[in-house]
């Protein structure tokens, strides 16, 4: 397929040699000539039909001129000569593609087998042999197309797209036809490399029959051909406005470095969707990567930096429908040699390094050469740095060659070749002769060796070395040794095990040859540990006893017996059996029911028998209850390693009755490992550390892990049934101990630790781990940790922590925080480097303090703006930011409302508050691990309402008619009771004199008794009734009325301006007295008249007009639409009255006065004789001032998206209060006080 062979290109280099000219003709054939050596590969070369092709092999830059001899391999295997693959004379390989009978271009599939294939050459110099890179050989290949185009129609103006696929090689070129001729090129016709073509804005002269042509220098393939119908606009049935379909979405795409990249994608709507592509990381596309038509994207010469997700978004017009596709690009680099090895030139027995670098997409592999075979490390032969450095000690003549370094990845190889040349001066001593080795013991050996034939006069000193010679990466060990001696005894090896042995002499000139290695093989010893023992009995009078055979690093040598002891209790009388060395288990006979026994087991070598191990106690099973209590299950074996213990069983007698196995298992203390006492493991839990591990019956192993290395454990294994448990199978043993080999010679300081590896523990804590460094030959006696948070220069925070072991736990770290950390070993009296530096970020918690900055603005009478910044210590990502508010801070948390905003946000408005109310906010912070602290409580106070605002000229019409209204009712209650008033001049209040200073007051005679001196009279306003007289229920509405105009409420929230009465003088005595006998009934549910309801003394006329006023406001604002809360009444009302106090001036006003603090919520007591002034004010002003907001709707709150960045001081930066500046951006100021609102009255205000 041509888009698959565009994307699977492997090698680097394509070679074609059937080149095509400019309109696809053939040139004559030629031959063409390949050089293999060591580079870049591997190498493709495509042998077209009557092609010849011949591959070179050459040393490349190693050395100059043509190697002496070459090696050819094919697939790994010898070469076969045949007709098309045979040597030239000079080394060279010649190949061609056999011509088909029928003279067609194509391959003759016979000679796929014998042509086709992966060629290679060793190409021999003057030091030795260099490899070369793979040549891979096809042939010419055009197949059958695997996708044809199909026929569609399309409206004009839309955009067709025809698709072909065909396999080949080399990849075809595809080209499409109209009509089987070639199409012209036009910005409408858009033919993209993996054989797809596009016409856009289709119009009628596109209609006919498509076809598409691919060709090669194998053949040349049309395909079947698809008509392409246009219809008119309009006329498929496709309604308009139909959703947005993507057609073509891209596809996920591998391409190597320096590849063409197309990613297309066609969408269809109506109208024509528009087609955008972006990165999902959100980085900006390339400058370098183009548009190809309107909507595909065309990368010329594709990079690993273009590698990621790219995302199509196809936009109807002047709509918010879209639609998205997303496809991975991913660029592969085959590797490229950053530093290649320098050719060296070392004298005998010096040390020589090659150093190598590569780079690549992904990361490449390397490997070494030499002398064109795989290196495998020795002793002397380390390859160190994760391959990149190869270090040769004691080298000698046989190191000598060339050295490759190979790096490997999916995108192809890179070879660099150094040679080392070991250079031998004249006069050196010759290698010493006669080496020997004899076992003294089974960890000494002594090592004896003659001088050398030649030049041994010179000799100024040996050098011993060995290692073990068998196995892989065996450290090598040296002794240096005087002139004067020939022989030395090597101490500390390992028994039973395998060494080679050789000796180099040193003059002053340089060193001698190495000599002849010698093997030996060290002696047995005892067994360095009992074997892991386990006991169970089948039966009351039986205990059978098995155990593993030992590793041979704890056996010493061949184990050829072992003994068991056994006894009663802690009786002396200890009896003994020997069984041979190929043998797991015994079982004791004839033993006491239901008594406990002492079992102990040592194993031996041709040296004796090792320390046996530590006593294990069992008691057989009661020959009682037998049907219910399980036997121990049989055969239990422990296998034991370093961290872990594998344990396995097999069922005990009558599986059938058992249900399951529970598993226990402990670790044994050195005082009870050195005293060997143990309460017997029978039935019981005891004191075990893990357990009951609770395992099906089927189950037959398990698994201990994270165990320490080197302890000692126990392990007890019981079956048991609906009734009871069973009798125990007991097992103790030791873990591995970790490798520590004692080294006997220390050179230079210990090499970093490595496998250095961070974990995050927990939000405060990580683990560190790591291993011993791979080679060295210095005891490591402890390490040292040196860790600090990412990133910092200031040396007073580099923390050091000891650790003897390989892990250590860092706690007291701070959430959310990334950190370094660097391992130092130690050895004796001396301390290596530090390594890398590893970096590991601590798990997120909740944030340990609350959003910073809290501010708070009221913007309307029911709304309030907050603005915060972010908390100084959030421990996490911020995901959700907490706001709890409400007007009673006496309240508990949870009656309070509580809203959320998302963690990028930073500020926000919360509508839907009561006017000229004090809320109190807090707020708080979450991560993902939960929430953290709320602030301290800060509170605002709302606008106040303007009723003003929301008049109109209908509503001041309004006001006058009412205002009219109400002086008529007033005179005609007036008049209406003189009349009925058999004595008015006896009535009393009525002056017999003129009041001074008023003269629109008139006086009238005092006729009768004269009254209290500042009365009013209240018959004539209210009807006189007796005591027991009860309203009619035609009066309960006037009633209704008369309440309203007194003691209702206006609207929703407090008027901005407070309205005062002014009392001209102090007024007279209450008339109270006769309307607190009148009921006030209210409009809605009744509650019982109070106080409260009544007007103060000496408010009569001008209480009862301000009533009718306030109505005629009430009744005009409710024909607005709400709130009704935003009207507000500005008028100055003048009453003048022939009713006045004996003394003082009776003028009654209404004036509008500036906004004050709010007044006292309590009624003053109305049933008085004499009302007091100030609180008659006070009464009115509350009555017709204000009245609490009705709930319109839940409270709502609007976000103010914020750049987080340029808003406030994050976390790591001093924390001060910041100050809101236009831009929304956080300044510093001074702190507020807590409690306090920026702006605002503090509460006690």
């Amino acid at each position: 397929m041509a888009r698959g062979d565009a994307r699977r290109g492997r090698g680097l280099v394509a070679l074609t040699f059937c080149l095509l000219a400019a309109r696809g003709e053939l040139l004559s054939p030629q031959e063409t000539t390949v050089e293999l050596s060591c580079g870049v590969g591997p190498l493709q070369v495509i042998l077209a039909s009557e092609q010849t092709v011949v591959l070179d092999c050459s040393l490349g830059a190693a050395a100059p001129g043509p190697p002496t001899r070459v090696t050819w391999s094919k697939d790994g295997d010898s070469l076969l000569e045949h007709d098309n693959l045979h040597l030239l004379p000079n080394g060279s390989l010649w190949l061609s593609q056999p011509r088909a009978p029928d003279d067609s271009k194509e391959a003759v599939p016979e000679a796929m087998g014998v042509i086709e294939g992966s060629y290679s050459c060793l190409a021999h110099g003057p030091l030795g042999v260099v490899a070369s890179q793979i040549a891979v050989v096809k042939l010419a290949t055009l197949a059958d197309f695997s996708l044809h185009p199909e026929a569609q129609t399309v409206e004009e103006n839309g955009t067709a797209r025809f698709e072909c696929q065909i396999e080949g090689l080399p990849a075809p070129t595809i080209t499409w036809e109209k009509d089987q001729v070639t199409l012209s090129e036009e910005p409408r016709l858009i033919t993209l490399p993996n054989g797809v073509l596009q016409i856009l804005d289709v119009q009628e002269s596109d209609r006919g029959s498509y076809r598409c042509v691919a060709t090669n220098s194998a053949h040349q393939r049309f395909s079947q051909e698809a008509l392409l119908s246009v219809a008119r606009r309009g006329s498929l049935e496709s309604p308009r406005g139909q959703d947005v379909v993507i057609v073509a979405a891209p596809e996920n795409t591998t391409v190597v470095s320096g590849q063409s990249v197309v990613m297309e994608c066609v969408a269809s709507a109506d109208p024509t969707p528009l087609v955008s592509w972006v990165r999902q990381d959100g980085k900006p596309i390339s400058t370098d990567v183009i548009m190809l038509g309107r909507t595909n994207l065309l990368i010329a010469s594709a990079q690993p930096r273009h590698s990621g997700v790219y995302v199509c978004r196809a936009n109807k017009p002047r709509t918010r429908d879209f639609a998205t596709a997303a496809a991975e690009l991913r660029v592969l680099a085959a590797p490229a040699i950053l530093q290649a090895p320098e050719a060296l030139s070392r004298t005998r027995a010096s040390t020589a390094r090659f150093v190598c670098r590569a780079s690549g997409e992904p990361r490449p592999a390397l490997r070494w050469l030499h002398d064109g075979a795989p290196l495998r490390p020795n002793g002397r032969v380390k390859v160190q740095g994760g391959g990149g450095s190869l270090v040769i000690t004691q080298i000698g003549l046989q190191d000598a060659g060339y050295y490759q370094c190979v790096a490997e990845n999916s995108a192809g190889t890179a070879c660099a070749t150094a040679p080392l040349a070991v250079v031998v001066r004249e006069g050196l001593p010759s290698a010493p002769t006669r080496v020997t080795a004899r076992p003294l013991s089974s960890s000494s050996v002594l090592v004896a060796w003659q001088r050398p034939e030649l030049h041994s006069e010179q000799i100024i000193g040996f050098s011993l070395h060995y290692q073990k010679a068998r196995g892989m990466d065996n450290v090598e060990y040296q002794f240096a040794v005087n002139n004067d001696t020939t022989e030395l005894q090597v101490r500390d090896l390992e028994p039973n095990t395998d060494y080679e042995f050789y000796v180099v002499a040193y003059s002053q000139l340089g060193a001698s040859r190495t000599s002849t290695p010698a093997l030996v093989h060290t002696l047995d010893d005892v067994p360095s540990a009992a074997p892991q023992l386990s006991l169970s009995s089948p039966n009351p009078l039986d205990i059978r006893v098995a155990w593993l055979p030992l590793p041979p690093s704890l056996s010493n040598g061949q184990v050829v017996k072992y003994k068991i002891e056994y006894s009663l209790g802690k009786e002396d009388q200890i009896f003994s059996t020997e069984v041979p060395g190929n043998e797991t288990q015994l079982t004791l006979n004839l033993l006491q029911p239901n008594k406990v026994y002492r079992v102990r087991i040592s194993a031996g070598t041709g040296a004796g028998f090792g320390a046996p191990s530590q006593w294990m106690q069992h008691r057989t099973p009661s020959v009682h209850n037998q049907s219910h209590v399980p036997f121990a299950p049989t055969e239990l074996k422990v296998q034991a390693r370093m961290e872990s213990l594998v344990v396995s069983w097999q069922p005990p007698p009558h599986p059938t009755q058992i249900s399951g196995y529970k598993l226990y298992w402990r670790e044994v203390g050195a005082e009870e490992e050195a005293n060997g006492d143990r309460p017997p493991g029978g039935r019981g839990d005891q004191a075990w550390d893990v357990g009951p591990i609770r395992l099906k019956k089927k189950v037959k192993q398990y698994e201990l892990t994270q165990l320490v290395p080197g302890r000692l454990y126990e392990v007890k294994l019981v079956a048991f049934n609906k009734h009871e448990d069973g009798y125990a199978a007991v097992w103790k043993g030791k873990t591995e101990k970790a490798p520590m080999p004692d080294l006997p010679i220390q050179r230079g300081p210990p090499l970093p630790p490595a496998h250095v590896h961070a974990e995050s523990n927990s939000s405060t804590s990580i683990w560190l781990r790591w291993k011993k460094p791979d080679f060295t030959t210095v005891k490591i006696v402890n390490y040292t940790v040196r860790f600090s948070p990412w990133g910092l220069r200031n040396a007073s925070l580099v923390t050091y922590y000891t650790s003897s072991g390989e892990d250590i736990l860092i706690g007291g770290l701070k959430p959310f925080t990334k950190y370094e950390f660097a391992v130092q070993s130690h050895g004796v009296d001396v301390d290596g480097p530090f390594g890398s530096v590893v970096e590991r970020s601590t798990l997120p918690d909740r944030p340990s303090t609350p959003p910073s900055d809290l501010r708070l603005s009221p913007l309307t009478p029911s709304t309030v703006r907050l603005h915060w910044c972010p908390p100084t210590e959030p421990n996490g990502e911020i995901v959700e930011y907490l706001i709890l508010y409400s007007n009673n801070h006496t309240q508990p948390e949870h009656q309070w409302t509580l809203l959320t905003t998302e963690g990028n946000i930073f500020s926000a408005e919360v509508h839907g508050l009561e006017s000229d109310t004090r809320y109190f906010f807090k707020m708080g912070a979450r991560t993902e691990v939960g929430p953290g602290p709320f602030s301290h409580l800060q509170d605002v106070i709302t606008l106040q309402e303007k009723l003003s605002d929301s008049l109109d000229m209908h509503s001041v019409t309004g006001i006058i008619v009412g205002v009219c209204l109400g002086l008529l009712c007033l005179l005609a209650c007036m008049c209406a009771g003189l009349r009925r008033s058999p004595h008015r001049e006896a009535l009393p209040g009525l002056s017999s004199t003129a009041t001074t200073g008023n003269p629109t007051l008139y006086s009238r005679a005092r006729l009768g008794p004269p009254s209290p001196p500042a009365a009013h009279e209240l018959e004539s306003l209210v009807h006189p009734r007796p005591q027991d007289w009860s309203p009619p229920p035609s009066d309960m509405e006037d009633r209704a009325e008369v309440h309203s105009l007194i003691g209702g409420s206006v609207c929703d929230g407090r008027g901005h301006s407070k309205r005062k009465i002014s009392w001209g003088q102090p007024l007279g005595p209450s008339w109270a007295g006769t309307w607190a006998g009148c009921e006030l009934p209210q409009v809605g549910p009744r509650p019982a008249l109070t106080r409260a309801l009544l007007p103060p003394a000496g408010t009569g006329q001008t209480l009862l007009l301000q009533a009718l006023v306030y109505d005629a406001i009430k009744g005009n604002g409710r024909k607005k639409s709400p709130p009704a809360c935003r009207n507000q009444v500005e008028a100055e009302v003048i009453v003048h009255s022939d009713f006045s106090a004996s003394k003082g001036n009776p003028d009654l006003h209404l004036q509008d006065l500036e906004p004050e603090d709010p007044l006292p919520s309590e009624a003053p007591d109305l049933i008085s004789g004499v009302g007091d002034p100030g609180q008659g004010t006070e009464w009115l002003d509350r009555e017709l001032g204000g009245c609490k907001q009705a709930a319109t709707g839940p409270d709502r709150l609007t976000c103010l998206p914020e750049a987080a960045s340029a808003s406030c001081s994050y976390p790591g930066q001093p924390h001060e209060a910041l100050e809101e500046v236009p831009g929304n951006s956080c300044q510093p100021k001074a702190p507020y006080p807590v409690g306090a609102s920026p702006g605002l009255p503090s509460s006690s205000a």
